[in-house]
């Protein structure tokens, strides 16, 4: 068995519909160009407020893929 390395980058997902929404969107986008995804742990929640309403949910999102192969 050899070592694995992983390397670990952070995503902002945003949506107008969900949190959950949000950061399946930063997972999915990375994962278009992104090979061996292993875990995505969400950091931070927020909103985007305009004119006093919410206009998107955003996901600050840390995933990690296997480095190297």
């Amino acid at each position: 068995m050899s070592d694995s390395v992983y390397k670990v980058i952070e995503l902002v997902g945003s949506s107008p519909g969900s949190w959950e929404e949000a950061a399946r969107n930063a997972v999915e986008k990375a994962g278009e160009s992104l090979k061996n995804l292993r875990i995505a742990e969400i950091n931070k929640l927020d909103m985007r407020v305009e004119n006093g309403k919410v206009a998107a949910f955003r996901a600050r999102v840390n995933l990690s893929f296997k480095y190297g192969e």
